[in-house]
């Protein structure tokens, strides 16, 4: 049988970066198949270039026989493509039932008064995906998976032959994402052809018939998520490797009381669950890391601990609440937190960013400090002179911690070092790490996806998984216990 969506060498590209490279994938009526891969891999923009949000630069997109490359969005969904958004766009006036009726009506909108049919239908949709009971409320009244919900109404009102949902699962909860899956295989039940994008890769793979998994914008595998997640390239992609550990004992730090406790913390953006009743300790000198998947929630947990989000709970430091602080008093006080999106300045040297870290320290401290720095990242002296934006990814991830230890911190919190790092590059941060870890008495909470990376540097390991902590352990046990059910 012809499959109802059939790509054929999908090329996009945005200037220099290809962001999906020669992409081919076929998805029959009946059919649920998972986009996966890591941040950056492609995943959402191969779908919005099969929908036409995108203009693909290369490649063929045909449904039912016929190529749609290049088709303007709105003619694509015309002839039966529905798309699940993952950011709602709800009309917030306008009630559950008319923001139905609106994706029911014709594109010219010459129906300005909605006939019987149209309400029953719309009722009928309503009912369809959950929200009969609340019909006639508002968007911004709704808990947030009734917003997701409307989405999946406004998805499936026109009849769509292919459903395309881009991160269904972000911000649910568990039991949400169980509904949730049922709704998604009810399209599938009913003969339509689904493809999925999400980063929640366990839902993902107890959901779909078959996984292509992606990375760098290419296919690296498709077939059953069972066989998929016990691929060698896909769990190196997801994982790094083979796993070695050099844990210290947690016994084997002295202090009574842990030097950061967070206990309880639960953060919402907006009405979505980011963090839910997490609890975990660090003690003086302990390098602990949190691993997950992207979107499970770390960064969130290190800019609650920052004091860039508010937060329920509590977040303590040598026994005294960090609740109310700012982020600037926080950081000068020793909790530093060198993040994700690295945040350089482009425009200045790396000689000037490493002096803006260390600009409350007097020259001959000052003078020190970059001496030790340019001893563990020798790169930055050669540098020096060099504008922070010229550098490639890896030395700017080398400026962006050593400018964290500029600020000589008691707590160094890295958020995702390695990402889209070459393995050179990796191996240099590694031994960097091991340097302080043995010379120092910094301590260190590390957040990463790549556990191979991460656990050879930790003496404990929490795994964060959908907005809560699922395992705690030394780096030791996580192989036996954690890792085979980490992807």
């Amino acid at each position: 049988m012809r499959p109802t969506l059939e790509v054929r060498g999908l090329v996009k590209r945005f200037g220099g970066l290809t962001a999906v490279k020669n992409l081919t994938l076929d998805l029959h009526g009946g059919e649920i198949l998972g986009l996966i891969g890591p941040n950056g891999s492609g995943k959402s923009t191969a779908m919005k270039a099969i929908m036409g949000i995108e203009r693909p630069t290369a490649g063929t997109v045909r449904f039912q026989g016929e190529d749609i490359a290049g088709q303007p969005s709105h003619q694509i969904a015309r002839r039966g493509f529905g798309m699940v958004f993952q950011h709602s766009r709800p009309l917030n006036r306008q009630t559950v039932l008319e923001n139905i009726m609106v994706a029911l009506l014709p594109d010219s909108l010459f129906k300005l008064f909605a006939d019987h049919a149209l309400i029953e239908r719309a009722k009928w949709i309503a009912e369809r995906v959950g929200l009969g009971a609340v019909m006639d409320r508002r968007p911004p009244t709704l808990p947030f998976a009734d917003l997701r919900r409307l989405e999946l109404a406004k998805a499936i009102a026109r009849d769509p032959k292919v459903v395309l949902v881009d991160e269904p699962f972000a911000g649910l909860t568990l039991a949400e994402v169980a509904t949730f899956s049922d709704l998604i295989r009810s399209f599938r039940d009913e003969g339509r052809a689904v493809l999925l994008v999400d980063h929640n890769v366990k839902s993902v793979a107890a959901l779909v018939d078959r996984v292509l998994a992606m990375y760098l914008g290419e296919e690296i595998v498709t077939g059953r998520a069972d066989e998929v997640m016990r691929n060698e390239t896909v769990r190196r992609v997801y994982l790094g490797g083979a796993i070695e550990t050099s844990a210290r004992p947690e016994t084997s730090f002295t202090d009574k009381v842990p030097l950061l406790q967070v206990l309880n913390l639960s953060v919402t953006y907006g009405k979505a669950q980011a963090l839910q009743d997490v609890s975990i300790h660090v003690h003086q000198g302990e390098f602990v890391s949190i691993v997950g998947l992207n979107g499970a929630g770390k960064t969130t947990l290190f800019n609650a601990i920052s004091g860039l989000l508010p937060y329920s709970g509590e977040i303590v430091r040598d026994g005294e609440p960090l609740r109310g602080m700012s982020p600037a008093k926080i950081a000068r006080s020793g909790i530093v937190h060198c993040p994700e999106t690295r945040e350089l300045f482009g425009e200045m040297t790396v000689r000037e960013n490493l002096d803006l870290g260390g600009q409350h320290l007097d020259d001959e401290a000052r003078g020190r400090q970059l001496a030790w720095l340019f001893e563990l990242f020798p790169i930055l002296r050669e540098r020096q002179g060099q504008m922070a934006q010229t550098l490639s990814g890896g030395e700017q991830q080398m400026l962006a911690i050593g400018r964290a230890l500029m600020m000589q911190p008691k707590i160094l919190v890295l958020d995702e070092p390695t990402l889209g790092l070459a393995p050179v590059i990796l191996e240099q941060l590694s031994k960097a790490l091991t340097r302080l870890r043995q010379t120092t008495s910094i301590t260190v909470l590390l957040g990463e996806q790549n556990v191979t990376f991460a656990l050879p540097h930790a003496d404990r390991v929490y795994v964060l998984e959908h907005a809560r902590i699922v395992w705690e352990g030394d780096p030791g046990r996580f192989a036996e216990e954690a890792g085979e059910g980490y992807l």
